[in-house]
């Protein structure tokens, strides 16, 4: 097996590494380091919780740290483009610990929060600046940022970038980066669009991957319940009466969704809550913080917020929306089973869902088994067929409404560089308004509740 030290990276990032518990690679890590010290375009694709940060950012800091200078004012050496804020606080925090002793400065910068300081840090000049498309070009029209001397390029969960509505924020910002610059793609899934853009933007690109679009988390315990709409939340409430369900993170399709079913299980007595775009960055960081603590024992989240969710120890991931991008699953689900741990995905299917879970499974290649206490409405939903309902699409790639006004503005946010405050571009959750059906007090008396069953599958111990 490689060992971090066998890769050629510097010195202060191994003892970085060594501090942080690391000796071997990723798979991930392990083919595209190689790469990327020779300063190599790529194209990379692994599931969530496989190392893409580390295997971009061990080679980045490698370099800036073998060619140290002075970082340009008001600019970077390396850009990092991320999808939320939560993620790309994330990142930053990944450059800061594996370069721990090579003096090199990182900054982060995001929507909902002042522009000022950032702005003095820009002006000053930063060697990794991780950002998230909106703010970024924020300060790029405000003159507070150049990008001509940028050196690396990445743009990171690049399926989400274009899924988010952000395909012309990136060419925006990619027309004012130099041509000479080396140009990283990671990506969870692979959708053919992100093919075309990575043609458009790569020169001669190394691809690797390890793992195909279609292949699920191989030790995620996956299960499906056709319910109605009415009855997901009474189901999601008996779910968890389970107490092996202790860390379980809930996929909703809005925004709007994710408040009313976070506040239903807390009215239930569990404790919950709600993390996306509309919510303020304090709301957010605060039950982010909780949930990672394990105070929370259900964080409610929509797609584009769970991007930059990175907690172990996720018990339960479900289903409670299907989502309308089918690759979507494969990511949702790669929220458990994480660094070596097991773990279970829970969905729920309504009549009108029907062809989305007809598309995942195409996807993934396998038919998803039954709940427990569920498996008489599997078989019926099987023997009926494919349901021949159309999707709800609104407009934008495979039904995701790419209305950029969604969501109400936040209070109290200050005019920056003259334009009215609300959410941060990155912020908008661009997914169809899909309202649940009534039917929020029928706590008891859904079909298939008594009898059900969840074992929670060993937890392994954590790798890299």
């Amino acid at each position: 097996m490689t060992t971090f030290a066998e890769l050629g990276l510097h010195p202060a990032i191994l003892k970085a590494l060594t501090a942080e518990g690391y000796e071997n690679p990723t798979p991930i890590q392990e083919k595209a380091i190689p790469f990327l010290m020779q300063g190599r375009d790529l194209l990379g694709i692994a599931q969530t919780g496989t190392g893409k940060t580390a295997a971009f950012a061990l080679p980045i800091l490698h370099r800036l740290a073998s060619d140290k200078k002075v970082a340009p004012r008001r600019s970077c050496r390396a850009l990092v483009l991320s999808p939320t804020r939560e993620l790309a606080s994330q990142i930053a925090a990944s450059f800061r610990s594996y370069g721990k002793g090579l003096g090199l400065s990182v900054e982060v910068i995001f929507g909902g929060v002042s522009a000022g300081p950032q702005a003095r840090a820009l002006a000053a000049g930063i060697d990794v600046l991780v950002a998230t498309p909106g703010r970024l070009l924020d300060h790029l029209n405000g003159g507070m940022l150049k990008l001509e001397p940028v050196e690396v390029f990445v743009l990171d969960e690049a399926d989400q970038m274009l899924d988010m509505g952000f395909i012309r924020d990136i060419r925006k910002v990619v027309a004012k980066l130099p041509k000479n610059r080396q140009s990283l793609f990671f990506s969870a899934t692979m959708p053919k669009e992100i093919g075309v853009l990575a043609a458009e933007l790569l020169r001669d690109p190394q691809e690797v991957a390890v793992t195909p679009v279609a292949k699920t988390a191989d030790r995620v315990e996956q299960r499906m319940a056709f319910v109605d709409n009415a009855e997901k939340r009474p189901l999601l409430v008996n779910l968890l009466k389970d107490r092996n369900m202790d860390r379980v993170l809930v996929f909703s399709r809005t925004k709007h969704g994710a408040d009313k079913i976070a506040k239903y299980l807390v009215d239930a007595g569990i404790d919950a809550a709600a993390i996306h775009g509309n919510k303020s960055q304090g709301a957010r960081e605060r039950a982010l913080g909780s949930f990672k603590a394990g105070k929370t024992r259900a964080l409610v989240a929509t797609d584009i917020a769970a991007r930059g969710i990175d907690v172990d120890g996720v018990s339960h991931v479900v289903n409670f929306d299907l989502p309308n991008v089918p690759e979507s699953y494969v990511h949702r689900i790669g929220r458990t089973a994480r660094a070596g741990a097991s773990g279970m995905a829970i969905s729920f299917c309504a009549p009108d869902e029907r062809p989305l879970l007809r598309d995942i499974e195409k996807l993934i290649q396998q038919q998803v088994p039954a709940l427990e206490g569920h498996e008489k409405a599997h078989a019926e939903a099987a023997a009926a067929g494919p349901a021949t309902g159309k999707r709800n699409n609104s407009g934008g790639r495979n039904g995701q409404n790419n209305n950029r006004g969604g969501g109400r503005p936040q209070q109290g946010r200050p005019q920056q560089n003259g334009r009215p405050g609300g959410p941060s571009r990155e912020d908008q959750n661009r997914g169809p308004r899909r309202e649940q059906r009534s039917g929020e007090q029928r706590q008891a008396g859904t079909p298939g509740f008594e009898g059900m069953r969840l074992m929670r599958a060993p937890v392994r111990t954590q790798g890299n």
